[in-house]
């Protein structure tokens, strides 16, 4: 049963819940979903994820409706995207409707969990692909696991939609060129640990990164997309091979052009941030995260008045958001039922 929980004033952490599930692929077929309800694995010490960072993950949130649904916002693009990872990385990809089906059970087994509606929280779901065989030479494993964990929370910062200050980080890099910058795979945020603990004692919540081979151009934040609204509201996002396909930028991309503003997906300069009336980040976990300053080397660009979010971004934000919980049409069909209420 789930304790008494303070749905409002949830952040953005992990929460042990009832059950997790697990599904096993071994000799060239995937297995049954199991139930689990002890949050531990009985893993190799030799297995590939361990030595040579063979995993990926998604992110992905279900969501208590105005109609007493509960729904996952775009789902199959989170399969198609772990399929893509798999694939990038010598794994055995689950299959679309094994991994919808895994999300959804998942769900079902920690109904509880699921934030009541209007308490502006949700149910974060992380499915989770590793190799299983052990291996010492660096060679993919033959075995593998796919789990899925879930748990309520809130903002991914403390102040939620507020603006913050960024600051390009010039002495690492994010990805390189033809790496795996494109893929969700653990050790992208590995290796991000280090420079965003930097950014973060310099009073920076957030890091930018350039690209690596010029260091010209805007690449990504350590943890989500960019995009910029320009002064002839034009909604303008980086097209790079190390960007992350981010599922909520292609979501707010649409509704941009829904509401009859220009979309441009292209190379993006750091000094074209001149342009920008409004900056954010945007990603699953916050959805969008106002910029309200870049900081690149001896010079800062600001997007609009200190505390307070652009009017673009707080259209798109809440029309995102009234979308996912159900206050608006889905225009789209981007919402697709886990459980109903009993």
């Amino acid at each position: 049963m789930a304790p008494s929980i303070d749905w409002r004033n949830l952040g953005f952490e992990y929460m042990q819940t009832n059950f997790h599930v697990h599904a096993e692929y071994k000799n060239g077929s995937w297995g049954e979903l199991q139930v689990c309800s002890e949050p531990y694995l009985s893993l190799h010490i030799g297995a590939t994820p361990l030595h040579y960072g063979q995993a990926c993950f998604e992110g992905m949130k279900a969501f208590n409706r105005k109609d007493g649904t509960t729904a996952l916002f775009r789902p199959r693009e989170n399969a198609q995207r772990m399929i893509n990872s798999a694939k990038r990385l010598v794994m055995a990809p689950p299959p679309e409707e094994l991994f919808i089906e895994a999300v959804k059970l998942a769900i079902e087994k920690n109904r509880e969990f699921v934030p009541p509606y209007g308490t502006g929280a949700s149910l974060y779901v992380r499915p989770l692909l590793i190799g299983t065989t052990p291996r010492i030479g660096l060679q993919p494993s033959e075995d593998f696991a796919l789990l899925v964990l879930v748990m309520p929370v809130g903002p991914y910062y403390k102040d939620g939609f507020y603006p913050v200050k960024a600051k390009v980080h010039d002495e690492f890099d994010r990805a390189a060129p033809l790496g795996v910058g494109n893929v969700k795979v653990a050790g992208n945020y590995a290796s991000a640990l280090y420079p965003d603990m930097i950014i973060k004692k310099q009073g920076y919540p957030i890091a930018l990164y350039l690209d690596s081979a010029t260091r010209n151009y805007i690449d990504e934040f350590g943890t989500s997309n960019f995009f910029g609204i320009t002064q002839a509201n034009t909604y303008v996002t980086p097209d790079s091979t190390t960007v992350l396909p981010s599922i909520t930028n292609k979501s707010l991309q649409q509704l941009a052009a829904d509401f009859g503003m220009e979309v441009e997906r292209r190379p993006v300069k750091i000094d074209e941030c001149e342009l920008f009336k409004e900056a954010g980040a945007c990603g699953t976990a916050a959805v969008i995260t106002p910029i309200y300053s870049i900081t690149h080397r001896d010079k800062t660009y600001t997007f609009g008045e200190a505390g307070q979010a652009g009017e673009t971004l707080t259209k798109l934000y809440n029309t995102i958001q009234d979308i996912q919980y159900g206050d608006i049409d889905d225009p789209h069909n981007w919402m697709e039922q886990a459980v109903r209420h009993r």
